[in-house]
């Protein structure tokens, strides 16, 4: 298997069909997912099976004991490492996204807490609300980080806008 785009980091995840969203997204964008035990649901092959998770097979996927062990399983330096927080002062278009860049979400009840959060300073990034919301949903916060960071890995697949109807042409 060629190296992952990104890596996608779920810790302590306890919602299945949020796992199951972001495996699919995963499998669709060439990301490798990455679990952080304890996970609040089954992923044996039966447990999948009966949720209808047909591409799970698919997903480039590692289950790791805890965050230590999964950080070094990426190979990413620290520099490299972007942890998604709801309380985050940076917002995730600041970062000069590059491939094998490695996207820590944290548990969907309680996100990441301060134990790994405050070592980590300006690697900590999150996605602005403008409404009263604490939070967004977790597949949906995927989703946002890692197209926008492969936008930035993978310009020749995802070039901008198309021009408008009836704009003028660049000179």
């Amino acid at each position: 298997m060629t190296a992952p785009h990104l890596h996608v980091v779920l810790v302590e995840p306890l919602i299945p069909q949020n796992t199951g969203s972001v495996g699919r997204l995963c499998v669709g964008t060439a990301c490798r997912l990455h679990l952080v035990q304890p996970l609040g649901f089954d992923i044996s092959e039966k447990a999948v099976r009966r949720a209808g998770l047909d591409y799970w097979k698919d997903v480039d996927l590692a289950v790791h004991p805890d965050l230590e062990a999964c950080l070094a399983a990426t190979g990413a330096p620290p520099s490299r490492v972007f942890y998604l927080s709801a309380a985050a002062q940076r917002v995730y278009t600041e970062v000069r996204w590059q491939r094998g860049d490695v996207l820590v979400f944290g548990r969907e009840t309680t996100g990441l807490g301060p134990d790994v959060l405050d070592p980590v300073g300006a690697q900590a990034i999150g996605v602005p609300r403008f409404g009263p919301v604490r939070s967004f949903n977790l597949a949906m916060t995927v989703g946002v980080v890692l197209f926008e960071a492969l936008r930035g890995v993978r310009p020749d697949a995802l070039p901008g806008p198309p021009p408008h109807p009836g704009a003028a042409e660049p000179k």
